[in-house]
């Protein structure tokens, strides 16, 4: 097995790990709790640095302003960036934030909510870092898409960028300036995300 390490990635790969279940990797995941890891479709394992801590501040921050909208709505359930999706594609995704309708939330069993749940979340945002590839995280946005996320939200703060990408169209909505505030639209009504907390 020989790594291949790009921008602050890892990536392995092998037959061994390519035969991994998702049971194995979830056991594998535990066994290595102090890394950010992630799975592809084609079953190379993704491992990354953690994050800085004024990213950290920011995914705190978006956490926060989604934690507060979803007090009052009770929609569904949302997450933090420390959670693992198992995708339709057989991908393990980690997003920054995401939310999980009821039915489909309720849907799982306990052992399924108690891995990595087997479902994609409606809503996502991935929040670039400033080791991250613009290139890597925009494929990333089209594989939640094509895994079922009917709104994701790219945030870019160095250049102050949002990208909002929606099922069934091609390209993404880009909104530039952090004195705008996105929102959750039909998927998440009532919440609006105040892109200035995040600079």
């Amino acid at each position: 097995m020989r790594p291949t390490i790009t921008e602050d990635v890892i990536t392995l790969r092998s037959p061994v790990l390519a035969k991994m279940s998702d049971d194995e990797f979830f056991d594998f995941c535990q066994l290595n709790s102090d890394l950010r890891i992630e799975r592809t479709a084609n079953r190379e394992i993704l491992i990354m640095s953690p994050t800085g801590s004024r990213s950290g501040k920011r995914n705190a921050r978006l956490n926060g302003q989604l934690y507060t909208w979803f007090i009052t709505a009770k929609t569904g359930e949302i997450f933090d960036s420390n959670t693992g999706f198992t995708l339709p594609d057989g991908s393990m995704l980690s997003p920054d934030a995401s939310w999980v309708s009821a039915a489909k939330w309720n849907a799982l069993t306990t052992e399924q909510q108690d891995k990595f749940a087997p479902v994609c979340p409606e809503f996502v945002v991935e929040l670039k870092s400033a080791s991250d590839s613009i290139k890597t995280l925009q494929a990333k946005m089209l594989d939640w898409l094509r895994n079922g996320a009917q709104l994701a939200w790219l945030l870019v703060p160095e250049t102050e960028t949002a990208f909002i990408y929606r099922l069934g169209q091609p390209e993404p909505e880009v909104v530039q300036g952090f004195d705008n505030e996105l929102t959750g639209e039909n998927i998440l009504p009532g919440f609006r995300l105040r892109l200035a907390e995040l600079r």
